[in-house]
């Protein structure tokens, strides 16, 4: 869980992020969740589109998402999903 202080700087950092992944017609498969974990491991901060032929709702995928991934929804906006998770295997390389 994050403050909502850390929220608020999150949520200012997503403001100049691409969105590295979008959610299908297929809606939540393995590979998406893959991906969207595989991405939060190397960025920490990620964007995610719901694209419009997904049937399911904006904030359904983001939970859904977020629960598989273990990760945090810092905001969802319109078909936008913002998502963290802290990796702490990243501050020990950079302290090596």
């Amino acid at each position: 869980m994050i403050t909502t202080k850390k929220r608020a700087e999150l949520r200012k950092e997503a403001q100049a992020l691409e969105p590295v992944m979008q959610v299908g017609k297929e809606g939540l498969t393995i590979n998406v969740v893959n991906t969207a974990d595989q991405a939060l491991y190397a960025r920490e901060l990620i964007k995610v589109t719901v694209l419009e032929s997904c049937e399911a709702d904006t904030k359904t995928v983001a939970n859904e998402l977020a629960t598989r991934c273990k990760a945090d929804i810092v905001q969802v906006i319109g078909r936008k999903i913002v998502l963290y998770k802290k990796n702490i295997e990243k501050k020990i390389r950079a302290i090596k």
